[in-house]
């Protein structure tokens, strides 16, 4: 094994680990890096104030790290941290250097960060100071909701910051590359398997339904931390007005478009497609612009997550 993992730590493996997308200590650079840490401190925040206190286990290293906590006693960020850095070299073993210097800062900021918390703060409970006994809280759900936002935060800025926090992701890389299951489908498999273990530990059914709303609940802030709260439209629309419905979307809307040259499939008459990417009001004004001028004109309007690409999101963001 030794000369496997000589192997592995190869210039080039050092050169993978270190490499950033960013000029060093350039403006990017440090903002990058300030979402970096802010996610880990949010992240922490998050399990310290809504998580930790009632049993939740929402996935991941730290998630099993609160069962550890409550039923033993330990530290939850010492014992996430003892789990996250032999992961770490696994994944560097098996996959390389492709987590690099951001997800080895990811796995001391957390534990550090929450260890401040704990220090400063406690172990309380945020929504009910005082109360030291798990079984006697009784603000799961609303717990669950702010946890779930708050996770969300932190990590949204994690992948802002093109990282990843390592844990528990790494043992579905290792999976996904011998197995070809899907990345996907193992994370859900290896979150839902460790938010299923508070019912092996604590014989209450209600612990992982909580930690599935914040699982829900995080995913959907991610999204919007990563990608935004807006959401384009794609249209494509046939009309025989087309030249007209062209200029209003260059000229009045001042937007682009491609024409589309199709057969139908009925009647095997050629038409032309206008497809086209609009903000939702945009959208608007354009629908109700073509039903003066066409009222017989076929639309298909596609929610758009994310636009790449000149007049929308840049590619470098």
């Amino acid at each position: 094994m030794g000369t496997t993992t000589s192997k592995v730590f190869t210039k080039q493996f050092w050169k993978d680990f270190f490499k950033s997308p960013e000029k060093p200590f350039s403006k990017d650079f440090f903002i990058s890096y300030a979402w970096l840490l802010g996610g880990c401190f949010v992240f922490s925040l998050g399990a310290v104030l809504f998580a930790e206190p009632y049993g939740f286990a929402p996935g991941g290293t730290y998630g099993l790290s609160m069962v550890f906590h409550h039923l033993w006693g330990w530290e939850t960020e010492i014992a996430a941290f003892c789990m996250d850095v032999p992961l770490l070299l696994l994944g560097i073993y098996f996959l390389g250097g492709m987590f690099g210097i951001k997800t080895l800062i990811c796995t001391f900021a957390i534990p550090l960060f929450m260890r401040l918390i704990h220090a400063t703060y406690g172990y309380d409970a945020l929504l009910e100071p005082g109360v030291v006994e798990r079984t006697e809280l009784q603000e799961q759900l609303l717990s669950a909701i702010f946890g779930g936002i708050v996770y969300g935060i932190g990590i949204g800025m994690i992948f802002k910051a093109r990282a990843t926090s390592g844990g528990s992701d790494i043992i579905s890389m290792i999976l996904n590359k011998y197995t070809h299951i899907s990345l996907g489908t193992l994370v859900i498999i290896v979150d839902c398997t460790i938010t299923l273990s508070t019912v092996i530990a604590f014989g209450d059914w209600r612990l992982p339904m909580y930690s599935w709303i914040i699982v829900f609940i995080e995913g959907k802030v991610i999204d919007l931390i990563v990608e935004g709260a807006s959401v384009n439209k794609t249209l494509m629309i046939i009309t025989s007005q087309t030249e007209t419905v062209k200029n209003i979307i260059l000229r009045d809307i001042n937007r682009g478009a491609t024409i589309l040259s199709a057969i139908g499939a009925y009647q095997g008459v050629e038409h032309k497609i206008i497809y086209t990417i609009l903000s939702r009001k945009e959208m608007m004004v354009l629908r109700h612009r073509i039903r003066e001028i066409d009222p017989e004109a076929f639309i298909n309007v596609i929610d758009s997550r994310e636009i790449l690409g000149r007049g929308f999101k840049s590619l470098q963001d």
